[in-house]
């Protein structure tokens, strides 16, 4: 008998929907569900037909890290191991990478807990949009573990140092509200509004120029890293001088953008 999956993949109207399907342990990362969700980010970034991708958990957690048990031999591993380069690994810079690197956004839509590891899979995605249940926390100081998945890095930038120091040492969990003030999250929406919300904005991004969209999600990436603000400044300004020169969009382009603008701007009388 054939085991049942751990993640479910789907693609309509160049959206990737990507779900984490291991309920019964809250979405934990056991091998063969890391290594799955590595294989469709992939999948998504090489797919022609994807523009954006939207990552998600089954009821009740977004993913509650690392599966302990696995770790710890509890249990037999779920799978085998990698060749190296091709699945979750740690990058030169030192960053374990759950997520490959793509040249497509990826949404995170945490509809529950997402706590250490499944913490450092949010933080991983471009941004993020909660339900109302959702709830952070870095629990590796209460499991007696370090963090290496970037936990510390992106939750200072997104929170600052003090609030991410807090965080980690305290290893309380943050509200979906308390993280929208904090700035970890984007947005927080009703449970059942969450993933036509994170759909809908993967939706406005797949309607934009692609080639722009991608040249962006680069630069961004390029200026997370950047060492001082002229630096990132200077990134920014390599990028407008060597974007396509000399060519400008089409007019049905420049229609289509300017009525888009205007919907979204328009006042109801």
């Amino acid at each position: 008998m054939s085991e049942a999956p751990v993640l479910r993949y789907e693609v309509s109207e160049r959206v990737a929907t990507v779900t984490l399907d291991r309920p019964e342990a809250r979405n934990a990362l056991n091998r063969r569900l890391t290594q799955a969700l590595w294989d469709s980010i992939a999948t998504a970034g090489a797919d022609p037909a994807v523009d954006a991708v939207v990552l998600t958990g089954t009821d009740p957690a977004f993913c509650a890290g690392v599966d302990l048990k696995e770790l710890s031999g509890q249990v037999p591993p779920s799978s085998p191991p990698p060749p190296p380069g091709r699945g979750p690994e740690r990058d030169s810079n030192g960053l374990y990478r759950f997520l490959p690197v793509i040249d497509k956004p990826v949404i995170g839509a945490v509809n529950g807990v997402a706590a250490t590891g499944g913490f450092e899979v949010a933080l991983q995605c471009s941004f993020l949009v909660a339900s109302e249940r959702a709830r952070f926390a870095d629990t590796h100081a209460r499991v007696g573990i370090m963090p290496g998945g970037g936990i510390t890095v992106l939750m200072t930038q997104a929170m600052g140092l003090r609030r991410a120091i807090e965080a980690s040492l305290t290893g309380n969990f943050i509200s979906a509200d308390e993280a929208w003030r904090l700035g970890l999250v984007n947005h927080v929406v009703p449970h059942d509004q969450l993933l036509p919300f994170a759909r809908h904005l993967a939706a406005d991004i797949a309607g934009n120029d692609q080639g722009g969209v991608r040249r962006l999600i680069r630069h961004y990436r390029q200026m997370a890293g950047a060492a001082t603000l002229d630096e990132a400044h200077l990134l920014e300004g390599y990028m407008a001088e060597t974007w396509h020169p000399g060519s400008a969009p089409g007019a049905d382009r420049v229609a289509s953008v300017t009525e888009r603008g205007r919907s979204q701007t328009r006042i109801d009388s």
